[in-house]
């Protein structure tokens, strides 16, 4: 008897094959009901952001989704979901290399500014002015007296941009320090997924400790009540997306919302930013402890 192999679809085409008939140029393969459960949820949700997207163009809002968190957090997985099916003209990425020598001339910001949405749009920042605030300083990139002042003024830019009237949502993703050397290998060994890998991250794990405390003093100094933060605990990737989207449509309003109770959160995944202050407060002596 040959040992069956492995086989993995792309994500969607388990729902879209669910009830499909036999044939004889298929196969027939069991696939774990969570998975249909997750293609169920994410499709919902997926249109819920369509309508918001129509919702935005049509009143002229303007949004910014800013994502943050250690690497292989979920950050870019997430970003893909919530952008599939939107439409790209009116919801585009962010995500800037590393500055020029011009810009390192230039107001910390203004790099940032350039891309902030015009009426109609949506944008998502995979990384941020943010990285001022933990990578920066903890690899060296930036001067402590440049640290100390990006988390001055950071609410002072972010305040001016909410009382511009564009929607600015702040969301951390938070992996577990176990979980992080997990995916860090498995892109090791995925010669699709390497790329992903950069000397940065390879000195995330040594690094863990000073991590903690950079985010620490982050959430802090930047979490106030225009622009709060939001923490997505991401050790379970397909949790943090649907937890994720449910929380981006739940803080906004648009015309054929579905119900409340069809977006509620759990609160296991979705932290509000004074709250993972005070545990973070409580265990800094123990950051390798600490979720990321």
């Amino acid at each position: 008897m040959t040992k069956a192999s492995k086989v993995k679809l792309s994500e969607g085409e388990a729902l879209k094959n669910k009830d499909a008939k036999a044939s004889d140029d298929k196969i027939q393969i069991w696939i774990p009901k969570s998975t249909i459960e997750y293609e169920k949820e994410k499709l919902k949700l997926q249109i819920e952001l369509l309508k918001l997207q129509t919702h935005v163009r049509e009143t002229g809002k303007r949004i910014v989704l800013l994502f943050e968190g250690r690497d292989a957090a979920g950050k870019g997985g997430t970003i893909k979901r919530i952008r599939e099916h939107l439409n790209p003209r009116g919801a585009r990425v962010v995500a800037l290399e590393k500055p020029s020598d011009r810009q390192r001339t230039q107001w910390y910001f203004q790099r940032y500014s350039d891309h902030l949405p015009a009426a109609g749009e949506i944008v998502l920042f995979d990384r941020s002015w943010y990285n001022r605030a933990m990578v920066e300083p903890v690899m060296g990139f930036c001067t402590d007296e440049q640290h100390k002042r990006f988390l001055k003024y950071a609410p002072v830019f972010e305040r001016m941009l909410t009382k511009e009237g564009i929607i600015l949502i702040k969301l951390y993703f938070s992996v577990s320090k176990k979980m992080q050397l997990k995916r860090f290998e498995k892109r090791a060994q995925d010669p699709l997924k390497q790329y992903k890998l950069s000397p940065v991250d390879m000195q995330a794990q040594e690094l863990w400790g000073e991590y903690t405390m950079r985010k620490f003093q982050m959430l802090l100094e930047t979490n106030t009540t225009l622009s709060p933060w939001t923490v997505i605990r991401s050790d379970n990737k397909k949790k943090a997306r649907i937890n994720c989207m449910k929380y981006i449509l739940s803080r906004l309003d648009y015309e054929g919302k579905i119900a409340d109770t069809e977006l509620e959160i759990d609160p296991k995944i979705v932290i509000n930013g004074i709250d993972e202050i005070k545990l973070m407060e409580g265990n800094l002596s123990k950051p390798h402890k600490l979720p990321g």
